[in-house]
């Protein structure tokens, strides 16, 4: 169905569930595929530090929004905050599989310093692209089970929670940026708002791309060969960021919004997958 709006039966459910804590760490655990492994934890290095980057600038306007857009702000944090706390926990399942990420992280944060000396509400700008990337890759991960069929069960589990969430919450930065910016021209703001993905578009493949190959070295898997490999995972088969283009496109429409493709019906199918019961945890578990 198509949408032009948040709809107004959407629920944010915050589920406090912990992954991984007794399990081994596997270097290759995509089924033993280096390339498959590298090219997620590329994406898990950068989850800490950028969802807590997340969380401070939609919170940073959540007393100036309407509800339930203040609400969903709440929930949108707690998530967050327990995706942080998860992702921390893989990243170190990933060291202890002997991988160095240090310099990767430090890297991350240190664009984010950067990012935190803007405006606050391009800040925001800059969650809300961000938050397109996470919401068609955990669509695209839903959709296509396969992608994680044969990996880790316990990893496989807290990567499939992770994007049923995001898929919730996928409009949250979207409808605080836009009450924030609603006194800007609407012409301007769709230009702000397409320059600003263009950017954060180059800069999120850009980095995760060589943040891959990076850890491929660490494997002694390097030059054109890893290069190559890398290119067809993504863009071949099974062509993780191929299968994210046309939502990617979708975002430079000028009417766009998150929700104008309903896509709750995956949650329902993982959920029930996965045995997930939906859990409202106290605020201060989020901490």
């Amino acid at each position: 169905m198509a949408r032009s709006a948040t709809p107004d039966d959407l629920v944010i459910s915050p589920r406090n569930i912990k992954f991984g804590r007794d399990s081994v760490a596997e270097r290759w655990w995509v089924d033993g595929d280096p390339i498959a492994t590298a090219w997620y934890n590329a994406l898990s290095v950068t989850f800490p530090a950028g969802e807590t980057f997340f969380i401070e600038s939609v919170r940073r306007f959540q007393k100036d929004v309407p509800e339930p857009l203040a609400a969903q702000i709440k929930d949108f944090a707690k998530q967050e905050a327990f995706h942080t706390r998860e992702h921390n926990a893989f990243n170190a399942r990933v060291k202890e599989a002997g991988y160095d990420t240090e310099a990767m992280e430090r890297r991350v944060e240190e664009r984010l310093a950067e990012a935190r000396e803007t405006h606050p509400v391009v800040q925001l700008g800059l969650t809300t692209a961000l938050e397109h990337f996470t919401a068609i890759f955990a669509h695209s991960a839903l959709k296509n089970a396969r992608l994680l069929e044969k990996a880790d069960p316990e990893s496989r589990r807290m990567w499939q929670w992770h994007a049923i969430e995001e898929i919730e919450h996928k409009a949250v930065a979207f409808d605080t940026y836009a009450h924030a910016t609603r006194d800007v021209p609407r012409f301007k703001r769709w230009m702000i708002r397409c320059v600003t993905f263009l950017n954060v578009s180059r800069n999120f493949i850009f980095g995760r791309w060589t943040e891959a190959l990076q850890l491929l070295a660490q494997d002694r898997i390097t030059g054109l060969g890893a290069r190559l490999r890398l290119a067809w995972f993504l863009w071949g088969n099974p062509g993780v960021v191929r299968r994210v283009l046309l939502p990617w496109l979708a975002y430079f429409q000028p009417g766009f919004h998150p929700w104008q493709i309903d896509d709750r019906a995956l949650i329902g199918d993982a959920q029930a997958e996965l045995a997930l019961e939906p859990e409202t945890p106290p605020a201060a578990a989020a901490g």
